[in-house]
């Protein structure tokens, strides 16, 4: 693809016309590889933008990016990612908490992270206050995982790519198909995931991309409150994804038992106040940031196949929590980290 291509692409996208999966995949492949300029590259996100992604899309972008990802090697057995968009409104760091209980269910998590962009604490940010190492060279956190149930993937060292683009993004300021297609590009190759997204608008169009990805099976939730999780203080949309195609459900925490909290009890803080806030779940104490952890992690489990129902999951979750198994996985990968980071 030529600059005359870009140009022709980028027009097409101020037309309203669809570029497909391919045209996608290869503006992006050239965009990566370093061959278009800033401000084009800044014209095709926008536009692309303006005239919004469509799945074929996302899915094209997000086939680029895995196959650009430096990779990690893939856990026996099967493995989930619980990872989100940001952009949502401001909760403690509620997927990387589930991510330790549903490890301690016996679910494996590689997780796919990075700092905040959106919020005062990402999950690399709360990992770093838990005491964690979270820059793990890849075949380190293969071993990580495999260890402990729990790997972390640092954004930064999967993606030496987007060293092309991240100057743009910063310079534009606005959301762009980057914060919805990152999630989608889980280095291990997670064939599983709890996905959240704050934009209602790319919900339905994210879990179609999964379908024509070949996911194996994932949720894409969002809470009608504007959470990018599961929500314990107000109705879930959510997408099942399975068999290439995307099934709407709604969750409803009512139905689990579970009380609607205070908004400001799950209301997010800097890194150290959010592992504060983790740390107490871990430790079995009572209240909304525990349900609300329990029930996302309950949602890893079922998708990962460890639970028949998002109501078992949730209940497994819960057990997870209480027996101190959450806690016991947290405090291993952190040893973990530390460990093989120095060796």
């Amino acid at each position: 693809m030529s600059d005359a291509t870009i140009a022709d692409t980028i027009n097409r996208l101020v037309a309203g016309e669809e570029i497909g999966r391919h045209g996608a995949a290869a503006a992006l492949e050239l965009i990566m590889d370093g061959h278009v300029n800033e401000a084009q590259t800044a014209a095709f996100l926008i536009a692309l933008r303006g005239k919004g992604e469509s799945p074929a899309e996302i899915a094209g972008l997000a086939e680029v990016i895995r196959e650009k990802a430096v990779p990690v090697r893939a856990p026996d057995g099967p493995f989930v990612d619980t990872c989100g968009t940001g952009g949502g409104i401001s909760t403690f760091n509620i997927s990387t908490a589930a991510a330790f209980v549903a490890a301690g269910a016996g679910v494996a998590v590689a997780k796919h992270g990075n700092r905040s962009s959106t919020s005062k604490s990402g999950s690399a940010d709360v990992l770093e206050a838990l005491g964690a190492d979270i820059d793990l060279h890849p075949d380190a956190v293969a071993e990580c995982l495999a260890e402990t149930g729990v790997g972390f993937m640092f954004a930064p060292r999967h993606h030496p790519s987007f060293k092309h683009v991240v100057p743009v993004r910063r310079a534009l300021g606005v959301h762009t198909v980057f914060n919805l297609i990152g999630p989608l590009a889980n280095p291990a190759g997670a064939p599983r995931q709890v996905l959240g997204v704050a934009d209602p608008a790319a919900l339905g169009r994210i879990a179609a991309a999964l379908a024509e990805l070949g996911s194996e099976r994932a949720l894409v939730v969002r809470g009608r409150d504007g959470m990018d999780e599961l929500s314990t203080a107000e109705i879930s949309d959510a997408y099942d994804v399975r068999d290439g195609t995307a099934t709407h459900i709604r969750v409803d925490p009512a139905v689990l038992g579970i009380t609607r909290p205070w908004p400001e009890a799950l209301k997010g803080g800097e890194p150290h106040e959010n592992a504060a806030v983790i740390t107490a779940v871990l430790e079995g104490e009572p209240g909304a940031p525990r349900e609300v952890v329990a029930l996302n992690a309950g949602a890893a489990i079922w998708i990962a196949g460890a639970a028949e129902d998002l109501a078992h999951g949730y209940e497994t979750a819960l057990r997870s929590i209480d027996g101190g198994a959450a806690r016991e996985r947290c405090a291993a990968f952190v040893a973990a980290t530390k460990r093989l980071a120095a060796a």
